[in-house]
């Protein structure tokens, strides 16, 4: 009988993903409370920040967004003028999106924040579960495809 039940509490992939959560939900509230930002805005300036020029497809596979959730995204910086949209000389059903002064200006500001609210995160851990951590998030993510997706490094 015991092997037809599942305990989510020591299900792996749900505590993987309830950790996710509770650590996206904790950071959420510095760029919601500096910016008014959702989750999806977030990963989309940040995104945008980080690789500069991107299509809402490519946009969408960085921050594994489904693409209703990057076009709203999209929207709302467009409509705070924090980035601009750029038909591709190759092809017009294609938008380059990239961030304005003002976007660039909010992104740079958050960079700091989003380093330090890790650091924390972080200094919560010894050096041994840090390096434990990096190690199997690394291992996960090269037995599951996910390695060039971005490795990290939590020292």
């Amino acid at each position: 009988m015991e092997s037809e039940i599942l305990e989510l509490e020591s299900f792996l992939p749900y505590r993987l993903y309830r950790l996710a959560d509770v650590v996206s939900r904790e950071f959420s509230k510095i760029y919601r409370d500096r910016h008014g930002l959702t989750r999806p805005e977030w990963r989309t300036l940040s995104g945008l920040g980080q690789h500069g020029t991107m299509t809402a497809t490519a946009l969408g596979e960085q921050s594994a967004m489904h693409k209703t959730k990057v076009s709203r995204a999209v929207a709302e910086l467009e409509r705070r003028r924090w980035l601009t949209r750029t038909a591709d000389d190759h092809d017009r059903r294609v938008e380059r999106l990239a961030l304005t002064k003002a976007g660039l200006a909010a992104y740079r500001e958050m960079v700091p924040l989003a380093k330090a609210f890790e650091r924390e995160l972080l200094a919560r851990l010894g050096e041994e579960e840090r390096s434990a951590i990096a190690k199997g998030v690394a291992a996960l993510e090269a037995c599951l495809g996910q390695d060039k997706v971005g490795a990290i490094t939590l020292d």
